[in-house]
């Protein structure tokens, strides 16, 4: 089996990195991940998407948030 890797074009979904192969973005999976979906409810809902491009998702966002940058958070009152 091939891994899926994370790509970003500016014609498909405006640039967002998306799984490749897909139009599927690595938004999306995390927002339905975090919303509580499992692995087998995207595969189900989406279903060029493999266990491995979900993989890529978390890699790549993973990968993201070690680079060097400060994200501030704002406490609402």
């Amino acid at each position: 089996m091939t891994m899926q890797t994370i790509v970003s074009d500016p014609k498909i979904m405006m640039g967002k990195p998306v799984v490749s192969g897909t139009r599927i973005t690595v938004e999306l999976i995390l927002e339905k991940l975090s919303a509580g979906e499992t692995f087998e409810d995207l595969l189900r809902s989406h279903p060029r998407l493999t266990r491995d491009g979900i993989q890529a998702a978390l890699n790549f966002a993973r990968d993201a948030l070690r680079a060097d940058v400060i994200y501030p958070i704002v406490e609402s009152a």
